[in-house]
């Protein structure tokens, strides 16, 4: 594998393997104001402070203020690397003509310049910025080729890591067109504006002897340096079983138990049907359970959304106080979609959540073409999943109730949810429905969504002849079926005494019945007795009489 220098540019480095060539040169060209030297700056800085590789700049076109001034707006402090001795700066602004040999037109002076630079500090990377002033003063094209190629050769001599930004040329990478043939990496930065709306795009056209990404990558200039996009390239390695709540127990039940931890759920419905309400019952729920959450609207006010919360019962302040959520309001229509997912980046690392809402992603849909939209939900999920996040998105549904979104964002997520209007007997109700959830059983009910002073709530709709019943249908099919059950119940209890008094009175009976048959027994008894008493006083008479025979009639 070819040694590379990591720049310690937040999605560089990935989307390089690893970083540019090490001990060879790179090319970083585009047009003014597309971010080259910056790129420079941070590229020094970085090794500067993070791999021990100190470095020198030398800036043709920029004073040493100036160029310590541009590097501070990315939270680059080269004045105090300088005075550490870790970084040199100079600048050659104005005086080009002396590092160039007359007679010969050779770079003799400028090597010179660099080596006393390179072994002050002991510098391991070199910054070149905007090379083009120093070619003006060579006479030809052939010139500049020789010498630009000696002078990379030479400082490829000293082992160092050499970065050249260039400026752009009419139909080629750079002014002179020579620049990126000698040099071992080239990458183009682009600021461009598409429909009022400013994104710069990076693209590495070239690496000699390693594989690269070849896209056009979307990057931010922030106040903590560059930001590329995408940040991960890595797939996400595990995968959990855990089921969290979305803090409705009755769609927790629709879903098997809850959303699995890591997975994706997108909340798509028309305007009011209370996707918002969902997302942020999840956040509250995850709150609850003591995880971070984050709340990322790009719609609403993030003092609109706490306040409308609380109307059905959800106190996202108190959440917001105990610092277990944080709430944010971005428009990607005004920033651009470059900012909105290096913003969404900055964020997590800000506070890093273990849930995330995403609330209203068909707002990243305007103004731009839908592959752009959908590149950039696609690679917000992908960020989300490898962070480990549990990620609810909602979206504006198409026209038509049609569930299917403008981000087309259904087959990157878990878990889709469908939330609808329905309108019958004069009043609009809400269903909730799940269409789909990878990897585990769901319900296939339609259920009725309540917006409660108690917060978001399913209940049970009713299927008759006629269709669904829903709001007052469906309360008036309860009052009814709950008279039909009093009735019923009163006639059971109606049903219950007759039988009990039939049953006393069978008793009754039974009993006179019994004590009838026991006079009875009692007289039979008291018969049989009698006869025996009759039987015994005549078989003493009769002894008695035998007796008195035997005696000749005397006693």
């Amino acid at each position: 594998m070819l040694d590379k220098a990591a720049t310690g540019i937040e999605g560089f480095d990935d989307i390089t393997y690893g970083g540019l060539p090490r001990g060879r040169a790179t090319i970083v060209t585009g047009a003014a104001g597309s971010g080259k030297s910056m790129f420079g700056v941070e590229f020094l800085a970085q090794g500067a402070r993070e791999y021990d590789e100190p470095g020198v700049l030398l800036s043709f076109e920029e004073t040493t203020a100036e160029l310590l001034a541009n590097a501070a707006s990315i939270g680059v402090d080269l004045e105090g690397m300088s005075r550490e001795g870790i970084v040199t700066v100079d600048s050659a602004a104005g005086d080009t003509d002396d590092l160039v040999q007359s007679g010969e037109f050779d770079l003799d002076g400028l090597m010179l310049r660099l080596a006393a630079a390179i072994e002050a500090v002991g510098a391991r990377r070199v910054v070149l910025d905007t090379v083009e002033t120093l070619f003006a003063t060579l006479p030809d094209e052939v010139t500049v080729r020789r010498e630009f190629g000696r002078l990379l050769r030479w400082l490829k001599d000293r082992d160092v890591t050499v970065v050249v930004t260039a400026e752009r040329g009419e139909g080629r990478l750079t002014r002179h067109g020579i620049e990126e043939y000698v040099s071992d990496c080239v990458v183009i930065l682009d600021h461009r504006v598409d429909d009022e709306v400013a994104t710069r795009r990076m693209r590495v056209a070239k690496y000699r002897g390693s594989p690269h990404g070849t896209n056009e990558f979307p990057f931010l200039i922030t106040g903590r340096g560059l930001v590329v996009m995408p940040l991960h390239h890595e797939e996400q390695d595990e995968v959990s079983d855990e089921r969290i709540s979305l803090g409705i127990p009755d769609l927790d039940s629709m879903l098997g138990g809850g959303v699995f931890r890591g997975s994706t759920t997108m909340i798509s419905g028309s305007a009011g049907t209370g996707k918002t309400s969902i997302a942020a019952a999840a956040a509250t729920a995850a709150c609850e359970r003591g995880e971070k959450a984050l709340f990322l609207s790009l719609e609403e006010p993030a003092g609109q959304i706490v306040r409308n919360m609380r109307s059905i019962g959800l106190d996202l302040q108190r959440w917001i106080d105990e610092g277990l959520l944080l709430v944010r309001h971005m428009r990607p229509s005004i920033t651009g979609l470059e900012a909105h997912l290096a913003s969404l980046h900055l964020l997590l690392d800000e506070h890093p959540a273990e849930v995330v809402v995403v609330d209203a992603v068909a707002s990243l849909t305007r103004g731009v073409a839908s592959y752009s939209s959908a590149s950039a939900v696609a690679r917000d999920i992908a960020m989300l999943r490898v962070r480990g996040a549990t990620t609810i998105m909602t979206a504006l549904v198409g026209a038509d109730d049609d569930p299917h979104t403008d981000v087309s964002a259904s087959s990157l997520v878990d878990a889709w949810l469908l939330v609808r209007n329905v309108e019958n007997d004069g009043e609009r109700n809400r269903l909730l429905m799940a269409i789909k959830n990878r990897g585990s059983a769901h319900s296939n009910q339609v259920r009725e969504f309540l917006l409660t002073d108690d917060g978001p709530q399913l209940v049970d709709v009713f299927v008759g002849p006629d269709g669904v019943l829903t709001g007052s249908a469906r309360r008036q099919q309860e009052e009814r079926d709950e008279r039909t059950r009093l009735s019923r119940r009163r006639e059971d209890e109606r049903r219950r005494q007759s039988l009990d008094r039939r049953r006393e009175e069978v008793e009754r009976q039974i009993a006179s019945l019994r004590r009838q048959l026991d006079d009875e027994l009692a007289q039979a008894t008291d018969m049989a007795d009698s006869v025996a008493d009759e039987a015994a006083d005549r078989d003493a008479e009769r002894h008695d009489s035998a007796a008195r025979r035997l005696t000749g009639g005397s006693p």
